[in-house]
C-alpha cells in the first residue's frame, strides 16, 4: 500500500515547475518543508519574457489574470494563463502552475499546485500538493493541523506512517476530483484518477482509480 503513495505513482512531473524538487523525494509530502526556499531560488531563473517580478519574490506570468482585490504574499509564482479571482488570499510559499483557477475567497499557503488545477470557490489549501488537472469542489478544504497539535500521521488502517510534520494537509494525485464541502483531514493522500463524494470527511490513503463514498465504503472505478 505504501508503494502506491509514492510521488512517481501519482504525479506527472512534466506538469509543474517543481519537478526538480519533487523528483528528489520518494513521497510527495516530504517536499513541504522546502517549498519556500525552492520558490525563491526558482524565481530568479524564470524567463523574463514570460514572467514579471511584481514585488520582491512574487513572480507572475504576463499572461495570468489577477483581479485587483486578490492578495498575494511572497514568495509566490503564478503560471501562464492562470486566473486569480476576486478575494483570493495567497499567503506565500505558493507555486501555482499554468492554466489554473484560484477562486474567489480561496486561500493558499505552502502549496505546489500543478498545471490545470482548479480550486475555484471558497477553498482552503494549506501545506498540500495538488496534481495535474485535480479539482476541489466549492467549499472543499484541507485541514493541515491536528486538533491536539501533534505530528501528522497517515492512517493506513493497521499501519500508520509517521510524517514528522506538524502541518500537512493533503496530497492529491493527477486528475483527482474532490466533491463540494468535503474535508480532507491532516495527512490525507488520494491517488491519481480518484473521486471523493460531496460532504465527505476523508482521512488516510485512497488508492488510485477509486471512488470514496464514505469511510469504509470505497469503490473501484471500472
Amino acid at each position: 500500500m505504501k508503494t502506491l503513495m509514492k510521488t512517481l505513482e501519482n504525479y506527472d512531473l512534466n506538469h509543474t515547475l517543481a519537478k526538480e524538487l519533487l523528483i528528489k523525494y520518494e513521497y510527495p509530502w516530504e517536499v513541504l518543508p522546502f517549498i519556500k526556499n525552492f520558490i525563491i531560488e526558482l524565481g530568479e531563473t524564470l524567463d523574463k519574457d514570460i514572467y514579471e517580478e511584481k514585488e520582491e519574490n512574487i513572480w507572475i506570468a504576463k499572461s495570468a489574470k489577477i483581479y485587483p482585490n486578490a492578495y498575494i504574499a511572497a514568495p509566490t509564482i503564478i503560471g501562464e494563463n492562470t486566473e486569480v479571482r476576486p478575494g483570493a488570499f495567497i499567503r506565500g510559499s505558493a507555486l501555482v502552475g499554468n492554466n489554473c483557477v484560484i477562486g474567489n475567497s480561496t486561500e493558499l499557503k505552502n502549496v505546489i499546485i500543478f498545471d490545470n488545477v482548479q480550486v475555484p470557490h471558497y477553498n482552503y489549501v494549506g501545506d498540500s500538493v495538488l496534481g495535474f488537472k485535480s479539482h476541489m469542489g466549492a467549499g472543499a478544504l484541507t485541514s493541515n493541523v491536528k486538533q491536539d497539535k501533534t505530528l501528522v500521521t497517515i492512517n493506513l488502517g493497521t499501519e500508520k506512517i509517521e510524517t514528522k510534520l506538524k502541518k500537512f494537509g493533503a496530497c492529491l494525485g493527477d486528475n483527482v476530483e474532490i466533491g463540494c464541502n468535503s474535508v480532507l483531514n491532516p495527512g490525507t493522500v488520494i491517488g491519481r484518477n480518484s473521486r471523493v463524494y460531496p460532504l465527505s470527511m476523508v482521512r488516510g490513503f485512497v488508492k488510485q482509480n477509486s471512488i470514496y463514498k464514505k469511510a469504509g465504503e470505497i469503490a473501484e472505478i471500472k
